[in-house]
């Protein structure tokens, strides 16, 4: 157990490649109620939301999922984030944050929302709650998800686009019954396996976790702690806050484009952003593959063939991969450097190794 954004936490239950290849095989199970979890009420709510994240949201679908990020006005990274439509089977919005992060972005949002009702006058059309503490979250990651999950689960109420597991969709959410009480399922995850997270009253979160942990380990799963869901997430090259992503990174170079839209919007950071996108970002994020069994780790120096003598870029993240069975690691290089096949080399403790970049993600589940 370790101290994690003042949540302790669990490294391993059992050992992290156990736990890892588990959730790669069959089921892993996370408790990830440390995420901060907040709520949004209000008939101006998706407006506001599109005015302080990098994605629109207004036009979301009830029971939809939006991976989307905050920034500053520098267009750097304040955190990224998952906004939910329909949270609780209403029109409202829900939103979670990584725990290194709630307070900074409760804070901020209380700032951004007093700006944006003075400039526009929408006073008392708007909510925001911080949830974390009244409630829990239980990831269940790997290709037997849905088999642990269906025969616990009773019904589906609105606005649940489906009947059923198997046919939900992506980046979708629907609220469900667990043994009588309420509970929001979303097919997201942090593993690149296909899988679900659970939402529920903190008070029947023992009880939910009992259940699956006991059905997980009757179908070859198990509890999952901190060190797996970073391996996993490694080798899925999803970045991770304090690593790939923090305020003097923005979204372009980090390689998430996609969840930013600038046509038609405002947001902190816009202008910064629409202008890195018009000239290119100056660096970029790139996954890296070792010749050697050493394994690179963050800050470790990224070199280029020719012998400068200066290093080019530097290590996010990096860990030897249980399921591929080899170093990998993610960082930062200019664009030039970027191609796939380029030959660099890394810094391990005083020795250059052998490093070539690849194409992310380096597992994709099939």
């Amino acid at each position: 157990m370790v101290d994690f954004a003042g949540w302790s936490m669990p490294v391993q239950y059992t050992s992290i490649v156990a736990e890892h290849t588990a959730t790669r095989t069959a089921a892993g199970l996370f408790d990830v109620s440390h995420m901060g979890r907040l709520r949004f009420f209000g008939s101006h709510a998706a407006d506001f939301l599109d005015s302080v994240v990098t994605r629109r949201v207004s036009d979301m679908r009830a029971g939809q999922v939006r991976y989307s990020l905050v920034t500053n006005e520098d267009g750097g990274i304040l955190d990224d984030v998952l906004i939910y439509r329909g949270y609780d089977g209403g029109e409202n919005f829900g939103m979670v944050v990584n725990a290194s992060n709630r307070e900074k972005i409760v804070q901020w949002l209380g700032n951004q929302q007093t700006i944006w009702q003075s400039e526009l006058g929408h006073s008392n059309t708007l909510t925001v709650s911080d949830d974390t503490l009244q409630s829990a979250m239980i990831a269940v990651q790997g290709p037997k998800a849905v088999e642990l999950l269906e025969p616990v689960v009773e019904t589906a109420i609105k606005p649940a686009p489906v009947q059923d597991f198997k046919s939900m969709g992506y980046y979708t959410c629907w609220m469900g019954l667990f043994d009588g009480d309420g509970v929001m399922f979303s097919r997201t995850g942090y593993t690149g396996e296909d899988g679900f997270e659970i939402i529920c009253d903190e008070e029947i979160a023992p009880q939910i976790w009992e259940v699956l942990t006991t059905r997980a380990s009757k179908l070859g799963g198990m509890a999952a702690g901190l060190g797996a869901r970073d391996t996993l997430r490694l080798e899925a090259a999803m970045p991770l806050y304090g690593h790939e992503l923090n305020e003097q990174t923005n979204p372009l170079e980090a390689g998430l484009g996609f969840a930013v839209n600038l046509e038609g919007r405002k947001f902190p950071g816009c202008e910064v952003l629409a202008a890195v996108k018009r000239e290119g970002p100056k660096r970029v994020r790139v996954g890296l593959e070792l010749a050697g069994k050493r394994a690179a780790r963050e800050h470790y120096a990224i070199f280029g063939k020719s012998d400068s003598g200066q290093p080019i870029g530097e290590i996010s993240s990096g860990t030897f991969s249980p399921t591929l069975q080899k170093p990998i690691a993610m960082g930062y290089v200019p664009p030039q450097f970027a191609q796939p096949g380029t030959e660099l080399f890394v810094d391990i403790r005083g020795s250059r190794e052998p490093a070539r970049v690849v194409k992310l993600p380096f597992y994709k589940r099939r």
